[in-house]
């Protein structure tokens, strides 16, 4: 596989994430490097595909944000509700269904099939990559994952996962059951 291109600006994704900034709180910093670090391998394994930098941008934003936004451990469907409202709302004119797709699926285990094929199974496996800490690559190198954390540190990010059950009044257990429950698709 290639060298990865790792782009530190992305005036977009700041400026969405700014409308949300208050929500997600102390934990800004490592969500915003998470959604950096997801849109790097994404771009990477649609070729940088500029066509598709601003869905994959706009779905990395919303994908995680009902967590702090509606404070749900099930929180696939509110960010995709999210997601689609400001879409139609602010005129950004991207296809609802890629939009939806690509937020819907980022935890499914097994390839994705289906409509918005390559753009959905692209920000599934960066997800993956992401959620594992390089555990888990998808194809990509160690070297491109290094090189990517390098460029967007964790800030706490994974830590901000196991802490959010119990922020949200639930048990780190009966917080994870619901995670795999409501989140993790097959």
């Amino acid at each position: 596989m290639t060298e990865i291109d790792i782009k530190t600006e992305r005036p977009r994704v700041d400026e969405l994430l700014a409308r949300y900034r208050p929500e997600i709180g102390k934990d800004f910093d490592g969500y915003r490097n998470h959604v950096h670090r997801t849109i790097t391998y994404a771009m990477h394994f649609l070729q940088n595909d500029s066509s598709r930098e601003q869905l994959v941008e706009t779905a990395f934003v919303y994908h995680d944000i009902g967590l702090w936004t509606d404070r749900a451990l099930a929180y696939l469907e509110p960010s995709e509700t999210l997601a689609l409202r400001d879409n139609e709302a602010l005129g950004w004119g991207l296809d609802p269904d890629a939009l939806r797709g690509a937020i819907h699926w980022h935890h499914k285990v097994t390839r994705y099939r289906g409509p918005h094929q390559e753009v959905v199974e692209a920000c599934r496996k960066a997800d993956w990559i992401d959620a594992t800490m390089g555990q888990v690559r998808k194809g990509m190198s160690k070297a491109n994952v290094a090189s990517v954390e390098s460029a967007f540190p964790n800030f706490g990010f994974h830590k901000t996962l196991m802490r959010l059950p119990t922020d949200h009044g639930q048990s780190l257990a009966a917080g994870g059951w619901k995670v795999l429950r409501n989140i993790v698709k097959r």
